[in-house]
């Protein structure tokens, strides 16, 4: 399944996202979005973990949960294909 993280804090790293869902469960990819001009983080990526189950219990605790300076966001990644 794959995760939506929004409004992530501009520091954030890819280790420090990924650490945060190994917690309930096996994280086969993350992606954090970086913007090409600056090099910094646009606040969001993409987390993938392959069992659905650790997926939503990673949802159901991490939404709304104050990462950084800020409140994250995280739900179902809508397939850009529909």
């Amino acid at each position: 399944m794959k995760l939506l993280i929004r409004n992530l804090d501009r520091l954030t790293t890819e280790e420090e996202l990924k650490g945060l869902f190994q917690k309930f469960g096996a994280v086969q990819s993350c992606n954090l979005v970086i913007d090409r001009d600056s090099g910094k983080s646009k606040g969001f990526g993409f987390i993938e973990m392959p069992k659905s189950d650790e997926a939503k219990s990673a949802i159901k605790n991490l939404n709304n949960k104050t990462i950084g300076n800020n409140k994250i966001r995280v739900k179902e990644a809508e397939d850009r294909n529909a």
